[in-house]
């Protein structure tokens, strides 16, 4: 066993443990297992997850993410925030825009700096993917909205589907109830209509420009904030004519302001927020 340094960083209280290696890619040698271990709120540091972060040949830098149960996941808008700040702030750069590639492609981050540290962070999280077999979802049609989709106890809901990088269903209801994510939600991450499973929202309109949301993440169950969810509640919530193209989406966490933009690319602003450093033994 080794003694690995971390930092605890969270947006909006979707809180990952970040490993800093860019002068070393081989830091973390079994990434799945050491996420599922450490990420355990009772025997571990505790998280939705792990973030590698790392040098890149094409990019400023890279991230990797590893959810509690040791899946990889493509994207978190969250941690890509957190990831802006962490080189940023422990002078990596000194760059106020960056570029960060993740398995959903590179993306553009802009920082918003305050004696200089970064206080939020926009990101550009490219262009919405609607068409059903590339979100992917097992329905052939180039926008999936408004798709009905059946529970086990033979409840019916209404979704529109959305990949920000990674797969979404984005539910709208007149009330978010505990058990529509907890239940619900869960259910529907392993729905076998979703090849790759998927990342369940259920989104209530508040009014044209705000959008109450509750998430549950695959892989992770429900978090407290979900960029990438939020920006497909954004793009969802635009296709079915409730709201406009810039709205606030109000999580568990706090709030995140999201754009769809007429280059069709989806903008993300919010926080990112250091927790705590500390050492470890893996």
């Amino acid at each position: 066993m080794s003694k690995i340094t971390f930092t605890k960083m969270h947006g909006l209280g979707n809180d990952y443990i970040y490993f800093d290696c860019i002068d070393n890619p081989s830091l973390i040698e079994e990434p799945s297992l050491i996420a599922e271990k450490l990420s355990d709120r009772h025997f571990g540091i505790g998280g939705d997850g792990i973030v590698l972060i790392l040098s890149d040949n094409e990019a400023d830098f890279r991230m990797r993410m590893f959810n509690s149960d040791g899946s990889e996941a493509e994207m978190c808008g969250n941690a890509i925030r957190c990831v802006g700040k962490f080189v940023y702030d422990n002078d990596y750069t000194d760059k106020k825009t960056i570029k960060i590639a993740t398995g959903a492609g590179i993306k553009i981050l802009e920082l918003n700096i305050e004696q200089r540290v970064v206080k939020t962070v926009r990101v550009n999280m490219g262009e919405p993917i609607l068409n059903g077999f590339d979100i992917p979802v097992n329905i052939n049609k180039e926008i999936v909205m408004n798709e009905e989709v059946s529970m086990l106890d033979g409840k019916k809901y209404n979704m529109t589907c959305v990949s920000m990088g990674n797969p979404h269903a984005v539910i709208f209801v007149n009330e978010i109830k505990d058990r529509h994510v907890l239940i619900d939600g869960k259910e529907l991450e392993f729905n076998k209509i979703f090849p790759q499973k998927i990342n369940v929202e259920f989104a209530r309109i508040i009014s044209e420009g705000e959008v109450q949301m509750r998430v549950w993440e695959r892989g992770a169950g429900e978090t407290l904030a979900c960029g990438t969810g939020a920006s497909a509640v954004c793009v969802a919530s635009v296709l079915n004519k409730k709201t406009g193209k810039s709205i606030i989406v109000k999580l568990l966490g706090g709030d995140l302001f999201i754009e769809w933009a007429e280059d069709n690319n989806v903008y993300m602003t919010g926080p990112a927020e250091v927790a705590f450093h500390g050492t470890v033994e893996i």
